[in-house]
Order: C-alpha cells, then sequence, then structure tokens
C-alpha cells in the first residue's frame, strides 16, 4: 500500500494543543454529526465542533504544518487540504470498517490522513487499520507523527480497550489523482532531492527537475 508516516508536531505544540483541548469539554458532539449514510453506522466517537473557536485556531495551524513540511508536499501535492477535525474515542468507542466519501461538502478525498495526539500508552486499542487486497496494515503511532494514506482503501479504527485516543484527522485534495502516477513523482523528486544533497547541482540534475516540473504539469488538475 501506498502510504507515508512522518513526524509533524513537536514536544511544544503537541502539549499547548493538548491542553486547550482538554478544557474544551462542552464543544465535544456525537462524531456521527459528519459521517455519510453508511460510516455512521459504524461510527462511535466524539469530535470537536469544527465552527469552535478552539477547532478554528488549530485546524488552521496544523493545515499549514502540513503545506510546510517539504515531505508532505512531495509525497501529496496537496491542492486543498480540508474536512480536518480533531476526535477523541474513550473505553469502548470504535469506527467499524467503512470507506471515505469521494466527494465532500469540503472537496474531494483523495487522501486521508491521522495525526496521532497522545502517547501509544495513554490507551489501550484504537489502531488504525486499513485495509490492502490481502493485507491488513494497522498504525499506532508515536505523538505527533501522522500517517497519510489513500483514501480509496476501507478502513477502521479497532476499539478502545481502555483510556482516550486522541487524533486529528482529515483530507487531501491532490493536484494528482492517480495514486500510482502521484507515487512515480515522488520517488522522482526524492531521488533527485537526494542526489542533490549528495553531489550538489549539475546540469543533469536540471534535466530530472525539468522533466518532473513538466509531468507535474501534465499529470496535474
Amino acid at each position: 500500500m501506498n502510504y507515508l508516516t512522518c513526524s509533524l508536531l513537536n514536544n511544544e505544540e503537541i502539549k499547548t494543543i493538548k491542553k486547550e483541548l482538554s478544557i474544551s469539554n462542552k464543544n465535544w458532539e456525537d462524531g456521527k454529526k459528519t459521517a455519510g449514510k453508511q460510516a455512521a453506522q459504524v461510527k462511535n466517537n466524539l469530535q470537536l465542533d469544527r465552527e469552535s473557536d478552539i477547532s478554528k485556531k488549530y485546524t488552521t495551524f496544523i493545515i499549514k504544518k502540513m503545506l510546510t513540511n517539504p515531505l508532505i508536499k512531495s509525497f501529496t501535492l496537496a491542492k486543498k487540504i480540508h474536512g480536518t477535525m480533531f476526535t477523541k474515542s474513550m473505553s469502548g468507542m470504535r469506527y467499524g470498517t467503512h470507506i471515505d466519501n469521494a466527494f465532500m461538502s469540503t472537496g474531494r478525498a483523495d487522501l486521508s490522513f491521522t495525526i496521532f495526539l497522545n502517547k501509544k500508552d495513554e490507551y489501550e486499542g484504537g489502531e488504525l487499520i486499513v485495509d490492502d487486497i490481502n493485507t491488513e496494515h494497522k498504525f499506532k503511532l508515536k505523538e505527533g507523527d501522522i500517517v497519510i494514506y489513500p483514501s480509496t482503501y476501507l478502513h477502521s479504527v479497532k476499539e478502545i480497550d481502555s483510556g482516550e485516543r486522541l487524533v486529528c484527522i482529515g483530507w487531501i485534495e491532490s493536484y494528482v489523482k492517480s495514486i500510482e502516477e502521484r507515487e512515480y513523482l515522488f520517488d522522482i523528486d526524492s531521488g533527485a532531492r537526494g542526489i542533490l544533497s549528495k553531489f550538489g547541482r549539475s546540469d543533469e540534475l536540471d534535466l530530472i527537475f525539468k522533466s518532473y516540473s513538466n509531468l507535474l504539469r501534465i499529470l496535474g488538475n
């Protein structure tokens, strides 16, 4: 499966976000409110009201962090990051197997992401499961880490056995719809930047960057 994991938030940023979220109890609501018809049947969690001041403040902050992260920019070719929200799940809560809507009121969903906001030992269960054809990919990352994966896959969140799982989720509309084409472009960009770092600029490398840019013009929308 084509996916990316990396560190996004540092310890101070996580501490500040968690502190403010902890005093916003009145702004948490039933997660079914934003789920599609099918997903609502298997969704059992809480989400922070998107219209609350704290949600707007920190979703704007997180989107800026993602858009300025070179690795995320190269992997996603993000045209728009949207639908961002904070969710939490406590003991007994889960999110059954579902597929994200292709088109939402906020934009097209080419990629989905989850940012983990608390330590792995603060809750039992709660793994993000992404189903490939014959494989289950399980993600339970350290706090501040993000996983980005294609929205075309079935996925779920395992039941929380104890503790509380706190995450930020959202979707990305990419300039390039195709998973395969994004992967090819990412490989070219990563390889070229690696060569640049090791050997410096060259005429041959200029040709690679030129081809990358022109391919992006052809494949992008």
